[in-house]
């Protein structure tokens, strides 16, 4: 049993360590819908050669480039590598991004038949130079994006909102990875939402830009982080928790929402429920992150597993704390794996050191 303070009502929250282990242990097999922007995280890797007689500058010889999933992509990919049955629905352009973003889930067996390819439209990606000299650490110096220009046209919308209402109505929850790049609407959430079901529909929400515009879209649960707060309501929350504790609830009682999750940086989480309560979690394990590349989208890929298998939102809570601080540990955008976090988790409750598996 391991115990959190809570600072809102000066109370301690528990949650049973080997009741977290047990969740994670039924993440396998788990259909998960997920509406999301699929970014492609490009880096490129060179090693510094002299400096340009044509400005300036420093020229890299360049040694390597490597693509990875990112933004909702991201999502999906945690989902995958946490066990989970990813259905993803979203868009990507009929480019070289595209492409290679749709080859990548295909060798993890992740259904790509909800991928919407569209002939002139741009997959956004973001590209990250990365330099170094010879034998020492290499360090971002550059991060170039691009984006699609135009909206999407209304066939595409159509084909996706078809592709959506398909694959949540094979699903457990409906996960949304909003990254402002015009593949997620409120409307589109809204009228899926909307739609007739045997059962409620669990949606989960990570929305870069919008947050409250998805006010009455159906969502359950949304995970932004402080930042997000800050610009929201034009503040800086910083260590005023009065303060966070007061927009979290404006937000939550705004949107409806069962919880609202607010990820902290090195000050850990701040989970925020419908009941009244408030939980403070401390960050799990180092406050010196490696790299906080995606860390946002393993967090709501765990979060909203383990609620879609019947854990508490506390208790998904603390699960995607674990899973944010192993990914912070690693560089680039990775992903955490059910064994990792299983690991973690039994060497907690033992009081033991974890090492990886």
């Amino acid at each position: 049993m391991t115990k959190r303070r809570n600072d809102q009502k000066d109370e301690f929250t528990s949650v049973d360590l080997p009741t977290l282990a047990d969740v994670v242990e039924r993440f396998r097999g788990k259909k998960i819908a997920l509406l999301g922007d699929f970014i492609a995280d490009e880096f490129q890797f060179g090693e510094i050669s002299r400096v340009s007689r044509e400005a300036p500058v420093l020229i890299l010889r360049h040694r390597e480039t490597e693509v990875l999933p990112g933004g909702g992509a991201n999502a999906a990919n945690n989902l995958a590598d946490l066990g989970a049955r990813v259905l993803p629905v979203t868009v990507v352009g009929d480019d070289a991004a595209g492409h290679t973003l749709i080859e990548y889930f295909r060798k993890k067996r992740v259904d790509v038949s909800g991928v919407v390819r569209v002939r002139g439209w741009t997959t956004p990606v973001k590209t990250r130079f990365f330099a170094g000299w010879p034998h020492t650490r290499h360090q971002q110096v550059l991060r170039v994006d691009r984006a699609p220009k135009e909206a999407l046209p209304e066939a595409a919308q159509r084909q996706l909102s078809r592709k959506l209402r398909e694959r949540v109505g094979a699903a457990d929850v409906l996960l949304v990875s909003d990254y402002g790049n015009g593949v997620v609407t409120p409307e589109l959430v809204r009228e899926t939402t909307r739609a007739k079901r045997r059962r409620p529909l669990l949606v989960t929400l990570d929305s870069r830009f919008a947050l409250t515009k998805f006010t009455g879209a159906g969502v359950s649960a949304a995970t932004p982080n402080e930042p997000e707060l800050d610009s929201l309501y034009n503040t800086r929350i910083g260590q005023d928790i009065e303060a966070l504790g007061r927009l979290a609830r404006e937000t939550l009682e705004a949107m409806k929402l069962r919880s609202l999750l607010v990820t902290r940086g090195k000050d850990g989480m701040a989970l925020f429920e419908r009941s009244g309560q408030a939980s403070m979690i401390p960050v799990h394990g180092s406050d010196q992150a490696v790299d906080v590349t995606g860390a946002g989208d393993t967090v709501i890929a765990a979060f909203t597993l383990a609620l879609a298998c019947g854990a508490s939102d506390l208790e998904a809570a603390h699960i995607s704390n674990f899973a944010g601080g192993i990914v912070v540990m690693k560089r680039g955008t990775a992903t955490v794996s059910a064994a990792e976090l299983l690991q973690v988790i039994r060497s907690e409750a033992t009081g033991s050191v974890a090492t990886n598996p």
